[in-house]
């Protein structure tokens, strides 16, 4: 009977993944194309995520034992690829992305496993704004709603429970209207109030001197100021998830820094050493083009859209065998 119901979640997976995929494409006008599991090291194309993580890697023997890296994920490679596919203002590429994060602590919602739709979109020099993100993420949230509801449909024991819209709210902001709390309790005091919020402005020091979350300084725009006047053109889609009773980022999205940006962001973490690198010395001489773009983690869709408890319900990973079946003690059966 086991087996009958991984087969029965199995399924639902594959309609939830094929749901939303449909919807992004429709949506944000994407093009699905391939995407490497690998590149070159030294390129500056990995996405550094953090700044700290460390990736897979490995010498190729037929490449004179030139080093690869396992992907983090692809931000600044979809960018190239735009370029390479000359893709026109207002098109996109959607990817289904597979990564090895092994710095990633386990929790119920973290493996070393990453599966997300990548997706990145050509747009023009006047759209780098505020308002053209909040248009973005309003038709990302369309997708998720759409799904959702589906789902519903096709499941009528699980309950759709997103807001009808999602509220937009700056990092200082959130900070001012929690200033004793940490980062994570913020979000999820925001979170639970509103059901679905877009969190913009992330990266840059606030106005206690730190910055709500990290993020690399070679592919969001943290620290432009937008028009309603605060620093930052990026951000993370919350939901509020009943399961966990917390905060739940399905996404971590942005405007892509353009060369100023770029070269401020270096400056502020002491990474101009970088400008040398293939990726960056492309994007200072004016040859990638303006894009908007970002990651929705497949395993959190599913995991938040199917009420599941742990990320290993909807993904196959490297689980400690203890805690595996201390788990299946409680019910909880990984793939």
């Amino acid at each position: 009977m086991e087996g009958r119901n991984l087969l029965k979640t199995e399924v639902a997976i594959s309609f939830v993944k094929d749901t939303l995929a449909q919807q992004l494409k429709n949506n944000l006008n994407l093009i699905p194309i391939s995407s490497p599991l690998v590149v070159l090291d030294g390129t500056g194309i990995n996405d550094d995520l953090n700044g700290i993580e460390r990736p897979v890697s490995f010498p190729i023997k037929a490449l004179n034992e030139q080093k690869a890296v396992v992907v983090h994920s692809l931000a600044k490679w979809k960018r190239v690829r735009l370029r390479e596919l000359e893709m026109e203002v207002g098109e996109g590429i959607l990817t289904d992305m597979k990564a090895l994060r092994p710095d990633e602590d386990y929790t119920p919602i973290h493996s070393i496993f990453v599966d997300q739709w990548d997706w990145e979109k050509r747009i023009s020099p006047e759209q780098r704004t505020l308002s053209f993100l909040k248009t973005t993420v309003q038709h990302i949230f369309n997708a998720l709603r759409f799904t959702e509801q589906q789902v519903e449909h096709q499941y009528p024991e699980i309950k759709a429970i997103l807001p009808e819209e999602i509220t937009f709210i700056s990092s200082q902001e959130l900070l001012a209207l929690y200033p004793a709390y940490t980062p994570k309790q913020r979000e999820n005091a925001i979170a639970e109030k509103y059901g679905a919020v877009f969190l913009y402005g992330i990266g840059g020091a606030l106005s206690n001197g730190e910055p709500h979350d990290g993020r690399a300084a070679d592919y969001d725009d943290w620290s432009t100021e937008n028009e309603a006047g605060y620093e930052g053109l990026n951000g993370d889609i919350l939901v509020w998830n009943p399961i966990f009773q917390s905060a739940f980022e399905l996404s971590s999205m942005g405007i892509r820094v353009d060369k100023k940006a770029l070269l401020k962001q270096l400056e502020i973490r002491n990474n101009l050493d970088r400008k040398t690198l293939t990726y960056h010395a492309l994007l200072l001489d004016g040859q990638l083009p303006e894009c908007i773009g970002g990651g929705i983690g497949q395993s959190r869709v599913c995991m938040f859209m199917l009420k599941k408890s742990h990320i290993g319900q909807v993904q196959v990973s490297i689980w400690d065998e203890q805690e595996r079946q201390n788990l299946k003690a409680k019910g909880i059966h990984l793939l």
